[in-house]
């Protein structure tokens, strides 16, 4: 198996190395979770891959155990980010599956232009213990769409993230770093 580290230097892993990654790393609880994060891609050759940095993704925040901002999004001005509603994500991954070039620059670009449009300051995901892949450790429910996230613990201030999605083949791979 190879490390998480090495993952990443090489720029892409499959499902099955980043799911042992996953499985090799420590579980966290809800407390570690707690702040604003920072995310990035952990590429496996997922349909989503790319698409959330496209869109100018920025990471996640979280509040407390009940109020977390899943899509926290960077604007167009230095400095500024906003929080969204995750609403169609189901529809958003079935178009991707079929369009791929919905992940295009020019189709991107139009689409952060929209993004500000699902705008809410209210949160979209709850933290929550749960067991996966034989591990008790933090996940992030979503309220409106049928989608956990689940963390394993990197380092201090890094997790590997693991979005299961109802309905979707393979799961989805990410990286947040905790932001000072």
């Amino acid at each position: 198996m190879i490390s998480f580290d090495t993952a990443l230097a090489r720029g892409r892993v499959g499902t099955d190395e980043a799911l042992a990654i996953f499985d090799s790393l420590e579980a966290v609880d809800e407390a570690f979770m707690l702040g604003a994060w920072r995310g990035s891609g952990f590429p496996t050759g997922h349909v989503l891959d790319g698409v959330l940095e496209a869109y100018r993704w920025h990471g996640k925040h979280f509040i407390d155990g009940e109020r977390v901002h899943p899509l926290v999004f960077r604007g167009e001005r230095e400095g500024q980010a906003f929080t969204v509603r995750p609403l169609g994500a189901r529809w958003a991954v079935q178009l991707l599956q079929r369009f791929p070039q919905l992940k295009s620059p020019a189709v991107a670009r139009v689409a952060r232009g929209l993004l500000p449009l699902l705008r809410s300051s209210r949160p979209a995901a709850r933290l929550r213990m749960t067991t996966f892949r034989g591990q008790l450790g933090a996940a992030m429910v979503y309220d409106d769409v049928p989608v956990i996230d689940v963390f394993r613990r990197v380092d201090a201030n890094t997790v590997l993230g693991l979005m299961d999605m109802k309905g979707l083949e393979r799961p989805f791979f990410f990286v947040l770093r905790r932001e000072a």
